[in-house]
C-alpha cells in the first residue's frame, strides 16, 4: 500500500519527462501531472481511512532486502508521527500543480521535477531504514534546485545555489551521524528496529544527537542556519514556495522527532533546555525580522521561521500534549503557509508588485481584489493564532504542553505569537485597506482556477479550527508511546555529567 505513494509520482515523473510530444502533448502535461497527484492524494485518503488510531507502532509495513552487506533494506511503515505528513505532502503537491500556470515554460521538466519531489518526500516519511531515509531525503535536492534556479525570480541562480549548498551540508551531517550510530552501536543493519543506541556511552549519544540536531536544524531552518530560506522562498515561484515551506521544512522537524527524540531519548533530556531556548530565540527573531520587511513574500517567509520555533519548543518539552501539538503545528503551518504564498502570488501577478509601499486598497469591491483580500485576511488571522482557525488550536496545544517544562521559553513563544499579529496587521492594513489610486484603473479579474486552491485551503483551515479532533487524533497514541520511552530527566542528567 505504501509503495504507491512513492513510486506512482516517481514513475509519473519519468513518463512525463521521457515520453515525446507525440504521446503526451505539451498542452496536456499539466493535466497528466494533476491527475497523477490527485490519484496519490486519493490513495493517501484510503490509507488514512484504514489507519488504526489505537496502534502506536508502524502500520502497513513493507520489507524487501536490498543489500544485506550494507545493511540497506527497502523497509516502509507509517505511524501517528508520519501519517499527517504524508497527507500534507500529497495534498500540497496537488495544490502546487493546480496553482501552476498553464503557460509554464518547459512544462515537461517542471512537472516531472514536482512529481519527483513528491515521491522522494513520501519515501523519507515512510522509510524505516536510516540509509533508505537518507536516499529519499537527498532525492529532492536536485529537483528543488532546478525548480528554483530555472523558474524563479531575478536572483534565482543565487537562491538556487545557496539552497543547494545548505541542503548538501545538511545531508552530509545526517549521513555522517547515521553511519556513526550504526558503526559505534554495533547494530547489524541500518534498520531502525535493530538499532540500540543504549549501547553507546552518554557522551557519544550526546555527540551523535548534536549531529542530528544540526543536520535537521539546517532544513527546518533554525537560527542561524536560516539564511537560505528567505532567498529561496522569495525567488521561487508561488507553487514551488508552497512546497518549500509547506512540505520540505517539515522533513527537518519530522527528522528531529523521529531520529533525535526517537533514537536518543536518554540524551534528549540533556539538550532539551538548550533546544527550548533555541526554539524561543528562533520564534522571536523570525517575528521581529518579519515586522521590518517591505516585501510581503519575504515577510511571510520570515514568519515561517518564527513558527518553526514553536515546533522545536514542543519537541524539547517532550510531554504528551506538547508532541501532539508539534505534529498539529507541522500540519497547520503547512496549509497556512500554502494559502498565504498562493495569495501573494496572485497579488503579484495581478498588481505587478509585492512592495508594501506600493500596495493599497485591494479590498475595493469594484476595482480591487476583494475575495483575494478577504482570504488573505483569513490566512493572516490563522497564522496569528486567532481562535476558531487551525493555527490557534495547534499553537495552544504546544504552549499548554510546554509551559510546565519550560515556562520562560514558552512565554517568549507566546510573545512571538503576539508579534505575528503585529506584522500581519501591518501587511493587511497596507495591502487590503485604504483607497486605490485612481490612476491605476481596474486590476485584472481573478479567474476561478486561481481561486479554487485558496478556497480549498481556507475551508480546511476553518474546518480543522472548528473540529480540532480531526487534527490531533492521528498522533496521540504514537506520541504517548514515544514519551513513555524517555527516562526521568534527573537520572539522565546525572549520567551525562559523569
Amino acid at each position: 500500500m505504501l509503495s504507491v505513494l512513492i513510486w506512482l509520482p516517481i514513475i509519473g515523473a519519468a513518463i512525463i519527462g521521457l515520453l515525446p510530444n507525440t504521446i503526451i502533448p505539451k498542452n496536456k502535461i499539466r493535466l497528466v501531472s494533476l491527475t497523477l497527484s490527485f490519484l496519490v492524494l486519493l490513495w493517501n485518503g484510503f490509507i488514512l481511512l484504514k489507519f488504526d488510531l489505537k496502534t502506536p507502532g508502524m502500520q502497513f509495513q513493507e520489507y524487501l532486502p536490498w543489500n544485506e552487506g550494507l545493511g540497506l533494506s527497502y523497509q516502509l511503515g507509517v505511524d501517528g508521527l508520519s501519517i499527517l505528513m504524508l497527507v500534507l505532502n500529497s495534498f500540497l503537491t496537488w495544490i502546487a500543480i493546480y496553482s501552476s500556470s498553464q503557460n509554464t515554460e518547459r512544462p515537461r521538466l517542471f512537472h516531472s521535477m514536482i512529481l519527483l519531489v513528491s515521491g522522494g518526500v513520501a519515501g523519507a516519511f515512510l522509510a524505516e531504514n536510516l540509509l533508505l531515509f537518507f536516499l529519499f531525503y537527498e532525492l529532492e535536492l536536485i529537483p528543488f534546485y532546478l525548480l528554483i534556479s530555472i523558474w524563479g525570480g531575478e536572483k534565482r541562480a543565487y537562491a538556487g545555489m545557496k539552497f543547494l549548498i545548505y541542503t548538501a551540508v545538511s545531508g552530509a551531517l545526517i549521513l555522517a551521524t547515521f553511519l556513526g550510530i550504526v558503526w559505534l552501536s554495533g547494530s547489524p543493519s541500518f534498520a531502525m528496529d535493530g538499532i540500540f543506541t543504549q549501547n553507546l556511552s552518554a557522551g557519544m549519544q550526546l555527540l551523535l544527537l548534536v549531529g542530528i540536531i544540526l543536520g535537521f536544524g539546517i532544513k527546518i531552518p533554525l537560527i542561524p542556519f536560516h539564511t537560505w530560506l528567505p532567498d529561496a522562498y522569495v525567488e521561487a515561484s508561488a507553487p514551488i514556495t508552497i512546497l518549500l515551506g509547506g512540505v520540505l521544512a517539515k522533513l527537518g522537524t519530522y527528522g528531529l522527532l523521529r531520529f533525535g527524540l526517537g533514537l536518543f531519548p536518554q540524551a534528549w533530556n540533556v539538550v532539551a533546555p538548550t533546544l527550548a531556548t533555541w526554539g524561543a530565540i528562533t520564534a522571536i527573531y523570525g517575528s521581529v525580522i518579519a515586522i521590518a520587511q517591505k516585501d510581503i513574500k519575504r515577510m511571510v517567509a520570515y514568519s515561517s521561521i518564527g513558527h518553526m520555533g514553536y515546533i522545536l519548543l514542543a519537541a524539547a518539552s517532550s510531554t504528551d500534549l506538547a508532541l501532539v501539538g508539534a505534529v498539529a503545528q507541522m500540519f497547520s503551518h503547512g496549509i497556512i503557509l500554502a494559502i498565504l504564498f498562493h495569495l501573494v502570488g496572485i497579488v503579484e501577478a495581478k498588481v505587478g508588485t509585492r512592495e508594501l509601499d506600493k500596495l493599497n486598497g485591494l479590498m475595493s469591491p469594484i476595482r480591487g481584489l476583494p475575495l483575494i483580500s478577504a482570504l488573505l485576511v483569513l490566512g493572516g488571522m490563522a497564522s496569528a493564532g486567532i481562535p476558531g482557525l487551525t493555527g490557534f488550536i495547534a499553537e495552544f496545544i504546544v504552549f499548554q504542553g510546554s509551559f510546565t517544562s519550560f515556562p520562560i521559553p514558552t512565554l517568549l513563544c507566546v510573545a512571538s505569537s503576539g508579534l505575528t499579529a503585529v506584522y500581519f496587521v501591518i501587511l493587511l492594513n497596507r495591502t487590503c485597506f485604504g483607497r486605490l489610486n485612481n490612476d491605476l484603473g481596474y486590476y485584472p479579474r481573478v479567474i476561478w482556477d486561481e481561486k479554487i486552491p485558496a478556497l480549498i485551503l481556507a475551508s480546511l483551515i476553518i474546518f480543522l479550527g472548528v473540529q480540532p479532533t480531526w487534527l490531533v487524533r492521528w498522533s496521540e497514541t504514537t506520541t504517548t508511546a514515544m514519551i513513555a520511552a524517555i527516562p526521568e530527566k534527573t537520572v539522565i542528567s546525572q549520567v551525562a555529567l559523569k
